[in-house]
C-alpha cells in the first residue's frame, strides 16, 4: 500500500507544497521561513518516522500565524489523504515524553472527528521570535483537516523550548502509533463499520 500524499495550497497569505510518506524513515526537508518551527517539524518527522517535505512561502512580514496555521492544515489534509479509508490502522496513539525538566502527554484518535484539547501553558510569550501561541494553532489546524482528536497535556516544565519540544515529540510518537498497520484488524477500526471523515 502506497501511503503517500502531496498537497499544494495557495492563498493570498501562503503558498505551500507538502509531501508525506507515512511509511518512511523520518526524513525531513523543511523550509517555512520560521527557524524554530522548522526545528519542531524536523523533530515531528524524525520521531514519527513519517517522511516530510515542506516548502512554505508565507507573509512573514505580518507575522508567523498564517504560515504555521496553513502548514498545519496542509499536513492534516495530507495525512487524511494518505490514510484513505483508514483500513487496518491502529487509529489511536499516545505517548508520554520527557524533555529535560518538561513532561508532556499527547493522545490522538484518527477516527475522522476533529477535536483539540491543548492543556499546555508556556512560561514566556515567545521562543526567540516565535510566538508560543502558534504551537496550539498548529495542532488545532492539523486536527481540523486530518479528522483527528488531538489532546496535549503538560505535566510540568519551566523552559518554553523544552515544553514545545516535548509536545512535538509526544505528538510524533502518538501519530507513529496511530498510523501503524494493525495485523489483527484489516478492516476499518470502528465498531460502526465506518469512520466519519
Amino acid at each position: 500500500m502506497n501511503r503517500t500524499a502531496t498537497v499544494s495550497r495557495t492563498t493570498t497569505e501562503t503558498s505551500i507544497r507538502l509531501t508525506i510518506n507515512l511509511d518512511g524513515s523520518g526524513q525531513a526537508d523543511i523550509a517555512t521561513g520560521l527557524g524554530f518551527f522548522d526545528h519542531m517539524l524536523t523533530l515531528l518527522a524524525g520521531h514519527s518516522l513519517i517522511d516530510l517535505a515542506i516548502r512554505c512561502d508565507g507573509d512573514l512580514h505580518v507575522d508567523g500565524h498564517h504560515t504555521v496555521e496553513d502548514v498545519g492544515r496542509a499536513l492534516g489534509q495530507a495525512v487524511r489523504e494518505a490514510l484513505g479509508e483508514r483500513r487496518g490502522i491502529r487509529r489511536y496513539g499516545h505517548a508520554i515524553i520527557p524533555m529535560d525538566e518538561s513532561l508532556a502527554t499527547v493522545a490522538v484518535d484518527l477516527g475522522g472527528r476533529a477535536a483539540t484539547v491543548f492543556a499546555v501553558e508556556f512560561p514566556v510569550p515567545v521562543i526567540g521570535t516565535f510566538d508560543v501561541q502558534l504551537v496550539e494553532v498548529f495542532w488545532e489546524s492539523f486536527a481540523s483537516t486530518a479528522g483527528a482528536n488531538f489532546h496535549a497535556i503538560l505535566h510540568h516544565g519551566r523552559n518554553a523550548h523544552h515544553i514545545s519540544e516535548a509536545v512535538f515529540k509526544a505528538a510524533a510518537r502518538a501519530l507513529r502509533m496511530a498510523v501503524e498497520s494493525d495485523p489483527r484488524q484489516p478492516n476499518v477500526p470502528s465498531t460502526k463499520g465506518s469512520l466519519t471523515v
